[in-house]
């Protein structure tokens, strides 16, 4: 029986917490299973295994700054728009970057359909529509802004910006302002 108190919500959570802490690739059942000072088959109940907790910590993630997004766009079209989505990214990533990592998790097809991950895509081409953007050229965009923001999150996680002058800030409003102009004059096909 499972020890009380446990339930997959707390679980879930709580590996997500650890992610943060020592990286997302680093949890496991075993290791949930440790913080709570339980046995790990005492965590089977809820979970399958560390593949099942992964794609809860993605869900979860995808479902936390997808709540983010949807409050950071409200109101907002354009530049406005495009800038608070890619914040909400950046922002999420330097608070919680396990968390962060596990929103890049694969998941089955199934699974992804279901997820708040197809917010994150009705977000961004709701956004796009304010730059007058059909198909095939909106999808272009949105996997040009996703390459974008997650490259530069993930360049500015590791370190890559810190040992030169200006300011990474500087760079990702810098950055933002191309994209808005390139999205404004976008090249038909």
């Amino acid at each position: 029986m499972a020890r009380a108190g446990l339930t997959t919500e707390r679980l879930v959570r709580a590996g997500a917490e650890l992610a943060d802490e020592v990286g997302f690739e680093q949890v496991t059942v075993s290791a949930l299973a440790r913080r709570f000072d339980v046995k790990v088959a005492s965590l089977y109940s809820h979970l399958k295994n560390s593949q099942d907790l992964k794609t809860r910590i993605a869900l979860l993630a995808l479902e936390e700054m997808a709540d983010r997004a949807t409050d950071a766009l409200a109101g907002r079209a354009g530049r406005d728009a495009l800038t608070a989505f890619a914040d909400v990214y950046r922002d999420y990533a330097r608070e919680h970057p396990g968390r962060y990592a596990a929103a890049q998790f694969r998941l089955d097809p199934e699974t992804a359909a279901a997820s708040a991950g197809v917010k994150h895509a009705q977000m961004t081409r709701a956004i796009l529509r304010g730059y007058h953007l059909t198909e095939p050229e909106q999808t272009h965009a949105v996997r040009m802004l996703g390459s974008v923001f997650h490259g530069y999150v993930s360049l500015e996680a590791a370190g890559g910006f810190s040992h030169s002058a200006p300011d990474s800030q500087e760079s990702w409003s810098r950055i933002l302002d191309a994209l808005d102009a390139l999205l404004r004059n976008w090249p038909a096909s």
